[in-house]
């Protein structure tokens, strides 16, 4: 706490991206997920208030949990796409978070995000909650629990099998790092004091993970080889984040398309395998 009040000072804004990040890990040890991400978030919370800092929150599409999926789906080929039409745009920032199975990752961001405002409501903190969907990009070291954008990616041009969970079609929208560094900025210089926001790269830069597979051998020549095996906890079939709020209160859209963003990070891995190694 005391090295995070020294580093903080005279700060103003707090980028705060740290956390635990995966779900296998938090179903595992839920006690360090909450440490790092709820007190964690804390420390940095008091941080700010002590030096009048605004903060910007790293949260996730995972605090709605479950809900996502009582929403019905219809299967189609290579993709599932919401099957009520109220959700054409995506889920938006006032879709319910209570009744349903999170995880302890789901809780531990929820109630990050929950400390977040009050900290705008409490303490007058200029706060902005960015409830993020797949975030990718080139210098991010993908792995299988998170990251996979950048993970397929990384596997396809190093050869190593890929382990899909569930069957491939469940589909996310994704926006480039980019953007979103262009969307916290906007935040940062706009005269909102807080804001709640779902941002993603909206329903018109979705991919399942059967499209990316397709779309990396598009660009790669290489067929990664995969294989299937049960769905992991809470997983959501599709999760799209209507950015109808965050478009109109900050002017900012996503610009990059899925295919330029996949291209950069193919280029970015290809020149740099000896990371990967």
């Amino acid at each position: 706490m005391e090295e995070l009040q020294i580093a903080a000072r005279g700060s103003e804004l707090i980028v705060h991206t740290a956390a635990q990040v995966a779900v296998t890990t938090s179903m595992e040890d839920p006690r360090l997920d909450f440490e790092v991400n709820v007190i964690g978030t804390f420390n940095i919370l008091e941080a700010a208030r002590r030096n009048d800092s605004a903060v910007i929150y790293c949260s996730t599409n995972k605090v709605y949990g479950e809900n996502v999926n009582r929403i019905p789906v219809v299967e189609e080929e290579k993709r599932y796409r919401f099957g009520d039409s109220k959700y054409e745009k995506g889920i938006p920032e006032d879709f319910p978070i209570d009744g349903a199975w999170h995880t302890p990752y789901g809780c531990s961001k929820l109630a990050a995000d929950l400390y977040v405002q009050d900290y705008f409501h409490n303490y007058g903190l200029k706060t902005g909650v960015f409830r993020m969907s797949c975030i990718y990009g080139e210098r991010q070291f993908g792995v299988e629990d998170q990251g996979w954008v950048a993970w397929f990616t990384i596997a396809t041009l190093t050869d190593r099998p890929l382990t899909i969970y569930g069957d491939g079609k469940q589909v996310r929208d994704v926006l480039h790092v980019e953007d979103l560094v262009e969307a916290y900025d906007a935040f940062f210089k706009s005269k909102l004091r807080h804001g709640v926001f779902n941002i993603g790269g909206g329903p018109d830069n979705t991919l399942s993970l059967l499209e990316l597979l397709d779309l990396l051998k598009r660009l790669t020549g290489k067929s990664p080889s995969y294989s299937l095996a049960d769905w992991r906890p809470a997983d959501q079939k599709v999760y799209i984040s209507d950015i109808t709020k965050i478009m109109e209160k900050l002017n900012w859209k996503p610009k990059i398309s899925p295919e330029e963003g996949v291209r950069r990070l193919v280029k970015w891995v290809s020149e740099n395998l000896n990371l990967f190694q």
